[in-house]
């Protein structure tokens, strides 16, 4: 019996002299998934609670159920008809676009302004920064309803306090028409939104490199040109989240509204979400329209103004 020479140096090497590699061992099943598992609950998790909702509501939206909620069959597009030749639907639309701007566009001002004063070095600031967190700590619904005592007509410190000074010669109806109404929901809605978008704007103060405003301040530029040059570019990242944020929230904004006047008097005060639940006393269909042409709107200024922002552009 012949018996095979071992192999010889030369023959264990690939070409080129170099050793030749092991064969690539096979990737277990985990493996070959990748990080799949690892996100899996995460998009089962939104699909649960986000994607499926939405559906549900589409579908929910071409059915004809009765308040009792038996579903008597399709009602095709009739409920979105019903919808639009509602009197109050443009008034409505009309006063979330407008709420949704001012209450954005002031707590992004007022937060701006905030964020550069936390970020200086005076006495008190720790004290301050945390006074802020109380609007955010407490209950929306809370802080809403303390605001409607404040402002009743017969027994609020607003008018009291006008009364003694003689600002006012009888107490005022603050909550009862939508001219005074909407100005103090909107102060509400500012001041419980301040405290997320200030910390988000200071967050991004505090990671801009002093190194930066050392190299600005020797090469002479001022005060302005330093904050339009450096600050805001580079604050950009996080005020764009302050905005989009905002922008979600105040536009689906319930309590305050609620809490203050229920929409009234009529629909008056009322935005997309508080005639939306004032909708389902009547017709939970057309309320689930309601909810989709709120949903679509919420999506589009969003948007509009990531596409305004130009978010994914470098400067």
């Amino acid at each position: 019996m012949s018996l095979k020479a071992p192999p010889s140096p030369a023959s264990s090497r690939g070409r080129g002299g170099q050793p030749a590699r092991p064969a690539p061992r096979s990737r277990g099943g985990l493996a070959r998934l990748g990080p799949l598992p690892w996100i899996a609950p995460v998009v089962l998790l939104i699909l649960a609670v986000v994607v499926w909702p939405v559906i549900e509501l589409i579908r929910t939206s071409f059915l004809n159920i009765s308040i009792a909620g038996i579903v008597r069959g399709s009602a095709g597009t009739d409920k979105y008809r019903k919808l639009f030749e509602e009197s109050d639907f443009g008034h409505v639309i009309l006063w979330t676009v407008l709420w949704t701007v001012v209450v954005v566009g002031v707590t992004m001002l007022v937060s701006l302004g905030l964020a550069q004063l936390f970020n200086q070095r005076f006495p008190g600031r720790r004290i301050t920064r945390w006074a802020l967190i109380a609007p955010w700590a407490a209950s929306v619904l809370m802080t809403a309803i303390g605001f409607k005592w404040m402002l009743n007509q017969t027994a609020g410190v607003l008018n009291t306090l006008m009364l003694d000074l003689g600002v006012i010669d009888k107490s005022e109806d603050w909550l009862g028409s939508a001219s005074t109404a909407w100005p103090w929901m909107m102060f509400v809605a500012v001041f419980v939104s301040l405290p997320f978008t200030t910390y988000t704007l200071l967050a991004g103060l505090q990671t801009i490199p002093g190194e930066v405003y050392e190299a600005a301040r020797i090469d002479g530029a001022g005060p302005w040109q330093t904050y339009r040059g450096i600050t805001l570019p580079l604050l950009r990242p996080a005020f764009l989240v302050g905005v989009v944020i905002n922008l979600i929230n105040v536009f689906n904004s319930f309590p305050i509204i609620w809490a203050m006047t229920q929409g009234g008097p009529g629909s008056d005060t009322a935005t997309t979400t508080v005639f939306m639940y004032k909708l389902k006393e009547t017709d939970l269909a057309e309320s689930a329209a309601m909810s989709v042409v709120n949903f679509a709107m919420v999506v589009v200024l969003v948007l509009i103004f990531l596409k305004v922002s130009r978010w994914n552009e470098e400067d």
